[in-house]
């Protein structure tokens, strides 16, 4: 699921560059919109409350779920356009691009999700913007798995827009430190109290897939993938290269909630391209039909696709002794592919 923009913004997958520029670029971005407090003041907001009524969470979260659904059997991204944004945003936005060209005529597969046992971990914080993660049973994915999905909303009038999605096993969903109300407790984006600050998480991931390094513990999204990488990057008439790039501003800002020892549970995200050259005589074949239906130019010697990455990981506090991020889950998806 998902799309890149915010408050109705440009829902476009964003344009593929050359390679080379991306190795040039992918520090050059933008920072945190998140203050060293954890949170942006507008209009003197200063007062610490809690970002949601529980009534309200409820509704965003069936709010998405209808808006989610229409857009699925239609194949119509602009039917959840509203609802949607970062990274999420950019996964759906793509898939329902893709489904669309494929199948003009909608959905034919299409079963409506449903997401029920619904509990809402909503934090306290001052001024926006505001967010809070709902986690629900799905009829969809392995069973007995949780959906958690991050909403976020940017001021008093804008709508509730779920930005991150993460798929757990129930017993992986961490317990969270909450007040005498109930009411959790986020962390800050540069929290000196985690073993990696929360603003870092993302340019950490990208340099780490790149060269490796001690902040990640070994696993299926971390030196599982570095190891595949290297094994694909030279096979017989084909060469793959690879970028990694954080994204770290607006609705790609990463949010966190203190766990009960003391770390934290962060969501972030990343972007990633592969490039696929292949030897003089040797033809690219694309037996993908989503990366057909998403393919800009013309595929001549090269294809690079593009796709954005959202990660749940729990920060450890600094100190402890497991010391390294570990990596909950990472739902990946195309969001564009470029033939040169």
């Amino acid at each position: 699921m998902s799309r890149e923009r915010r408050d109705h913004g440009d829902r476009r997958p964003p344009r593929l560059r050359d390679l080379n520029r991306f190795v040039s670029t992918a520090g050059a971005l933008a920072a945190l919109s998140l203050t060293a407090s954890g949170c942006v003041v507008v209009h003197g907001e200063r007062e610490v409350v809690p970002a949601a009524t529980r009534a309200d969470a409820a509704r965003a979260l069936k709010d998405f779920t209808a808006a989610y659904n229409k857009a699925d059997k239609a194949y119509d991204e602009s039917l959840d356009a509203d609802r949607v944004t970062g990274p999420l945003a950019d996964i759906d936005g793509a898939k329902l691009k893709a489904g669309h060209r494929n199948s003009p005529g909608g959905n034919t597969a299409h079963a409506p999700l449903k997401l029920t046992d619904a509990k809402f971990v909503i934090p306290e914080k001052a001024g926006w913007p505001r967010w809070f993660v709902a986690d629900a049973d799905a009829n969809k994915g392995s069973a007995g798995s949780r959906w958690l999905l991050v909403f976020t909303r940017s001021g008093a009038d804008g709508l509730w827009q779920a930005s991150y999605l993460t798929i757990l096993a129930a017993d992986d969903v961490p317990e969270f430190t909450k007040d005498k109300d109930g009411w959790a407790q986020p962390v800050t984006a540069d929290d000196a109290e985690l073993a990696v600050a929360p603003e870092q998480l993302s340019k950490s991931y990208a340099n780490y897939l790149q060269d490796g390094g001690d902040d990640f513990a070994p696993g299926t999204h971390t030196s599982d993938w570095r190891a595949l990488r290297k094994k694909n990057t030279n096979r017989p008439g084909l060469v793959r290269q690879y970028v990694d790039e954080p994204l770290t501003s607006g609705d790609y800002a990463p949010v966190g909630l203190r766990t009960k020892d003391g770390g934290a549970l962060v969501f972030f995200s990343t972007r990633h391209f592969e490039k696929q050259t292949a030897a003089q005589g040797v033809d690219l074949k694309i037996s993908d039909q989503n990366i057909r239906a998403l393919l800009t130019g013309e595929v001549k010697q090269s294809l690079t696709l593009e796709f954005v990455s959202n990660q749940a990981v729990l920060d450890p506090a600094k100190g402890a002794s497991e010391h390294k991020v570990e990596f909950l889950s990472r739902v990946q998806g195309l969001t564009g592919a470029k033939g040169e």
